[in-house]
C-alpha cells in the first residue's frame, strides 16, 4: 500500500453502499420478481394478513374475452390495483376477483371466420367456449405482468356454469318483480348481427341522407277550416321532413306539439300547414317569397284530423305527441311505430290497441304482403327503397323538396354499418314497469343515483341523463353463445307459464352441471311433462339469449353474493366513460329490478387514452401504444407510474415522449431511495434506533415534512386523486430530501463516526423516512416497492404489500418550531442564490468554498440563532456568521482565506493545526481519533 493510499484509508469517509443499482433495468428484472409473488402465494398471504379486518369490495367490471389487452385495459386494471393496494395498507381487507365477458356476437364471428358457418348449434357453442377460455388466458397473462395483484387462479367468467346459473337466476328474480315483458317495439337492429343491439352496442358516425319535404294531403277540408276558423278552399298539405324516406310506408300518423303554434300557408304548391317557428326557414327552403299565412291554430287544434298517405291507399291522422320540436324540419313529425322509440310511445299513447306497420325483415328488406299499393319496393334494402319511393312521390307532386343532409346516425359497434329502428317481438325490462309496491323502475334507478357517490363528481349527471331519457331495455338476443331465456310461453298468447319462476330454477339447477347446453339441448315437452304436466303440450321453449350486457350487469348476483370473500353491495365500480352507457347502467338497472338499489356505493370514471396529439388510437393511424411494448421498453412499473400521474378524469395522453418524462421522474425517484438505502446498509434497527427524544432538531423537521407527506398521500388515495399523490411524491424526493434534508445530512453522515451518536441519529431518521416512502410508493411502483423490501433485508417470506401504512413516531416539534425551520428555509433560498451570483462571477467554486455574514432581525434573526454554529451546516458553507440589524434580510457572500480540509472539504483556520494530520481539520480528528463532534441542532 503506498503512503497515499494509507493516508486515505486512515481518513476515510462513511461513504455509501447498497445493492440497489442506479439502473432499475424493470423490463428485465420485474418478471423475476413476478415469480417470487407467484411462488411465494402473495394474493393468499395478503388475504391471510387481513383476515377478519372490515372489507372494501371493487367489483370488476369484466373485460371481453377476445383479443390482446390494450393501452385502456392497462389503466383500466392498474387504477383498480392501485385502489385495492391502498386500502389494503390501510388495513381492509380488499380481495379483488377478476372477471371476464365470455359471451356474445365478436366471439361468434371469430369462430365463424375460422370454422365456417354451417357448424352444429352445440359444436359451435363448444367451439366458443374454448376460444373464449384461450383469450381469458392470454389476457390474464398481460394483466399479471402489470403487477395488478388478484385472485387469478379463480376468476369469475361469465361462462362458468354456475355464473351461467346465477345470471339465468338473476333474471327470474326480475321476472317475479314484474319488470319482464315481451312485446313488439323499436330496438337498434343490425342487419349484418341479425340482432338487437344494446344501446351500450351503439356508436354514432355521419352519414349522408336524402332529407325530403313530403305533404301529406288533408282529407276533409271542413275540419281543417273548423280548426284554423278560415274557410278552407283547394289541396291543402300537413308537410313532414324526414331523412330516412324509407320508412314512409310503415306511416301511421303525423304528430304535432299541441302547444305549438301552426300556419296554414298559401303557397304556389297549394295550403301548407307548418310550425309558425320553422315556416320561414322552410318557405325559404322551397323558394316560396311570395307566400301568405292565412290563419293561425294550435297543434291541439289539428289533432286527429285525417290525411292521406302520400303514396298508399289509406288515410292517417294527426295527433299529439310532447317529443315534437322545433330544432329542424316543419314542426310536424312523420310517425312510424314500428322504427322509432318516440313514434312507438306516441302512437301507444294515442292509439293503445294499434300494432306497429313492420314492413321490412330482420334482412333490412321489405317483405309484408300489405305492400299492395306499393308493390314495387317488396325484396328492397332500404338503400334502394328510397330511390323508388322518391321517384314515386316526385311524379305525384307530394315530395315537395329533396336535398342531401350530412348527420349523425346510430351504427353498430362491431360491423360499423348503419342500424334501424325496427319493432320487433323481443323481451324488455320495462323501465316504467311497476313492482308489487306501486314503484317503477326508473324511480329506483332515479333514487339509487342520488345514492352514489361519484369520482369525478360529473359522472352523476351523466348517468342520471341516461336514466332519465332510457327506453325500455330490450334484453333478448338471437344468437348461439349466449345465456338463454330459460322461459315457456303459451303457443297462441305468447303468455310466460304461469310456473315460470319453478320452471327457471330448475333449469339453472341443470345449467350449474353442464352449461348454457343444458338447456338449448332441452327436449322441452319432456322438462314440462316433468316438472309442469298441466297443459304442457300447449307451451313452448323459449330460444333467445340474453343481451351480454345483461351478463355483466347481473354479475353482482352471480359474483358478489355468490362468492363468500365478496361482500354486497360493492363499495367501488370502476370504468371507463363509456360505461356510463354500458356497465354501469346495466348494473344499475338490474339492481334496482333486483334488490331495489344499486349494487355500488359509488362509481369511478376514467377517461380515455389518446396519442400525444389528442388523437384517438387507431391501427390505421398507427399511432397505437401497446402496453406490451411499453413493458418490453421501459418495464410495468414505468407505465404504472404514467397511469397514476396522469389524471384521468379527463383524456389520458401518452406517447414516447411523455414516456420518457416519466422514466425521468421515475430515476429521480429512484436514485432518491438509492440515496437512503446506501446509507442504511451499516444500520440494524434493532440495536441502532434511537427515540426521536434524541435526534437534533432537523432530523425532527424532517420527520414532521415526512408526516406531512404521508397525510397528504393518504387523503390522495382516499379521494382516489393519484395524480396529487404522485406530484406530492416526486416534489417531496427533489425538493423536501434532495434539495434541504439529504443536501444537509450529506455532512453529518459522511464525516461524523460511523458508530457515533450523530450518524445513528441521522440514520434513525432515514430508517422512518425510507420505511414510509416504500409503503406510500407500493400501490403504484410495486415493483420497486418490493425491491427496497428485499434491499433493507426485511423477512424474506413475506412483501411490503402485507403491511399497513408506516407508523411514524411524534416528532414532538410545536408550531413555533416548524414555523423557524420554514423561515431558515427561505433565508437559505436567499443565499443560495447570492452564492450562486458569486459563482458565476467566478469569485467562489462550491458553496462551501463561501463564508456568509448574515444581517437579520425580529422572528428570522431569532430563527437563525436557535441553530448557533450548525448554521453553517444547513446552509452548506464553511462560515456563517449571523449579525442582528433592523431593516431589510441581507446576506453577504466572500471567499473564504482558509485551507480546504482534504476529508470533509470545509475551508477551516484549523486545517493542519494537528502536526500528526496535516491535511485535515479539527472536526475531522475529533470525529476520527478523538471523542467526535456535538451537533445540536444539523
Amino acid at each position: 500500500m503506498t503512503e497515499d493510499n494509507k493516508e486515505q484509508s486512515k481518513y476515510k469517509l462513511n461513504l455509501p453502499e447498497t445493492a440497489f443499482p442506479m439502473r432499475g433495468d424493470l423490463a428485465k428484472r420485474e418478471p423475476a420478481w413476478l415469480k417470487s409473488w407467484q411462488d411465494k402465494k402473495l394474493y393468499t398471504r395478503i388475504r391471510n394478513a387481513r383476515k377478519g379486518a372490515k372489507k372494501f369490495i371493487l367489483h370488476d367490471g369484466p373485460p371481453y374475452a377476445n383479443g390482446d389487452i390494450h393501452i385502456g385495459h392497462a389503466v383500466n386494471k392498474i387504477l383498480k390495483d392501485i385502489i385495492v393496494k391502498s386500502k389494503t395498507f390501510s388495513g381492509f381487507d380488499a380481495p379483488y376477483v377478476p372477471g371476464w365477458d365470455c359471451h356474445g356476437l365478436p366471439i361468434e364471428l371469430v369462430v365463424e371466420k375460422n370454422h365456417g358457418k354451417n357448424i352444429d348449434p352445440a359444436q359451435f357453442r363448444e367451439l366458443c367456449r374454448a376460444y373464449a377460455a384461450e383469450q381469458v388466458e392470454k389476457q390474464k397473462k398481460d394483466f399479471i405482468r402489470l403487477g395488478v395483484q388478484a385472485d387469478w387462479d379463480n376468476p369469475y367468467l361469465t361462462m362458468d356454469y354456475q355464473t351461467e346459473a346465477d345470471i339465468m337466476r338473476a333474471l327470474g328474480d326480475i321476472y317475479k318483480n314484474g319488470y319482464l315483458y315481451q312485446g313488439s317495439k323499436p330496438v337498434h337492429w343490425c342487419v349484418d348481427c341479425g340482432s338487437a343491439l344494446a344501446e351500450a352496442e351503439v356508436e354514432y358516425e355521419d352519414v349522408n341522407s336524402p332529407a325530403i319535404d313530403v305533404g301529406f294531403k288533408v282529407v276533409d277540408n271542413a275540419a281543417l277550416s273548423k280548426a284554423f276558423g278560415v274557410t278552407v278552399a283547394g289541396d291543402a298539405y300537413a308537410v313532414i321532413w324526414t331523412t330516412t324516406p324509407w320508412t314512409l310506408p310503415a306511416n301511421q300518423a303525423v304528430s304535432v306539439h299541441p302547444e305549438l303554434d301552426y300556419d296554414l300557408i298559401q303557397t304556389s304548391k297549394g295550403l301548407l300547414i307548418l310550425a309558425n317557428a320553422l315556416a320561414t326557414a322552410t318557405l325559404t327552403r322551397y323558394a316560396e317569397a311570395d307566400a301568405k299565412v292565412l290563419a293561425t291554430c294550435k297543434g291541439l287544434a289539428l289533432k286527429y284530423l285525417q290525411l292521406e298517405h302520400p303514396f298508399d291507399a289509406r288515410q292517417v291522422p294527426v295527433i299529439t305527441g310532447e317529443h315534437v320540436t322545433t330544432e329542424a324540419g316543419t314542426g310536424l313529425v312523420h310517425t312510424a311505430a314500428a322504427h322509432g322509440n318516440d313514434d312507438w310511445l306516441v302512437m301507444r299513447a294515442n292509439f293503445p290497441e294499434q300494432k306497429p306497420r313492420v314492413l321490412i325483415g330482420s334482412d333490412g328488406k321489405f317483405f309484408s304482403s300489405e305492400l299492395v299499393e306499393f308493390s314495387a319496393i317488396r325484396g328492397l334494402t332500404r338503400q334502394d327503397a328510397n330511390k323508388v319511393i322518391l321517384a314515386k312521390m316526385q311524379e305525384s307532386g307530394h315530395l315537395l323538396a329533396s336535398a342531401r343532409l350530412n348527420h349523425s346516425f346510430p351504427h353498430c359497434w362491431r360491423h360499423k354499418t348503419p342500424l334501424m329502428q325496427l319493432a320487433t317481438h323481443q323481451w324488455f325490462i320495462g323501465m316504467n314497469a311497476q313492482d308489487i309496491n306501486g314503484k317503477a323502475l326508473r324511480e329506483h334507478a332515479n333514487k339509487a343515483v342520488d345514492e352514489t357517490e361519484f369520482f369525478p363528481s360529473w359522472g352523476r349527471a351523466r348517468l342520471e341523463a341516461m336514466i332519465k331519457n332510457r327506453p325500455d331495455w330490450c334484453v333478448s338476443r338471437q344468437r348461439n353463445w349466449g345465456v338463454p331465456m330459460p322461459l315457456f310461453v303459451h303457443k297462441e298468447t305468447g303468455e310466460p307459464h304461469p310456473k315460470t319462476a319453478e320452471l327457471l330454477e330448475q333449469a339453472a339447477l341443470l345449467t350449474e352441471k353442464t352449461g348454457v347446453e343444458a338447456w338449448f339441448s332441452l327436449d322441452g315437452t319432456a322438462f314440462l311433462a316433468q316438472h309442469a304436466p298441466e297443459n304442457a303440450e300447449q307451451y313452448k321453449k323459449v330460444t333467445d339469449t340474453l343481451d351480454v350486457w345483461f351478463d355483466s350487469g347481473s354479475t353482482h348476483a352471480a359474483v358478489l353474493k355468490r362468492r363468500p370473500e365478496l361482500a354486497f353491495p360493492a363499495d367501488l365500480y370502476l370504468e371507463g366513460s363509456d360505461q356510463h352507457r354500458g356497465w354501469f347502467q346495466s348494473s344499475l338497472l338490474t339492481g334496482c329490478a333486483i334488490d331495489g338499489h344499486a349494487p355500488y356505493k359509488a362509481l369511478l370514471t376514467h377517461g380515455f387514452v389518446v396519442d400525444g396529439s389528442g388523437h384517438k388510437m387507431s391501427k390505421s393511424k398507427g399511432n397505437v401504444v401497446a402496453p406490451q411494448k411499453v413493458m418490453d421498453t421501459y418495464g410495468a412499473d414505468i407505465l404504472r407510474l404514467w397511469v397514476a400521474s396522469t389524471d384521468y378524469s379527463g383524456e389520458l395522453t401518452i406517447s414516447d415522449e411523455i414516456l420518457k418524462r416519466v422514466a425521468e421522474s421515475y430515476r429521480r425517484i429512484r436514485n432518491t431511495l438509492r440515496f437512503l438505502l446506501a446509507n442504511l446498509a451499516d444500520f440494524d434497527a434493532t440495536k441502532d434506533l434511537l427515540p426521536v427524544s434524541e435526534w437534533l432538531e432537523i432530523d425532527r423537521y424532517a420527520l414532521h415534512l415526512t408526516d406531512k407527506l404521508q397525510t397528504g398521500i393518504l387523503a390522495d388515495y382516499d379521494r382516489y386523486e393519484f395524480h396529487l399523490a404522485v406530484q406530492k411524491f416526486v416534489s417531496f424526493c427533489s425538493e423536501d430530501l434532495g434539495g434541504f434534508y439529504l443536501d444537509i445530512l450529506k455532512d453529518r453522515l459522511y464525516t461524523t463516526g460511523e458508530t457515533s451518536h450523530a450518524r445513528r441519529v441521522a440514520q434513525s431518521t432515514l430508517h422512518h423516512i425510507t420505511h414510509t416512502m416504500m409503503r406510500l410508493m407500493a400501490p403504484i411502483l410495486s415493483f420497486t416497492a418490493d425491491e427496497i423490501w428485499q434491499t433493507l433485508g426485511l423477512d424474506a417470506d413475506k412483501t411490503v404489500f402485507e403491511e399497513l401504512w408506516y407508523s411514524l413516531p411524534a416528532h414532538g416539534l410545536n408550531g413555533a418550531a416548524i414555523q423557524s425551520w420554514q423561515t431558515v428555509l427561505e433565508v437559505r433560498a436567499l443565499a443560495n442564490k447570492a452564492i450562486e451570483e458569486k459563482r458565476a462571477a467566478g469569485l467562489v467554486g462550491s458553496s462551501l468554498q463561501s463564508e456568509l455574514d448574515i444581517y437579520a432581525d425580529g422572528a428570522t434573526f431569532e430563527a437563525l440563532s436557535r441553530l448557533q454554529d450548525d448554521l453553517r451546516f444547513v446552509l452548506i458553507t464553511s462560515r456563517a456568521s449571523l449579525h442582528q440589524r433592523s431593516g431589510t434580510l441581507e446576506v453577504q457572500v466572500a471567499p473564504s482565506a482558509h485551507t480546504k480540509c482534504d476529508r470533509c472539504w470545509h475551508y477551516r483556520a484549523d486545517v493542519g493545526a494537528d502536526a500528526a494530520h496535516p491535511h485535515i481539520c479539527g472536526r475531522c480528528v475529533s470525529n476520527l481519533f478523538g471523542k467526535g463532534e456535538v451537533r445540536s441542532h444539523a
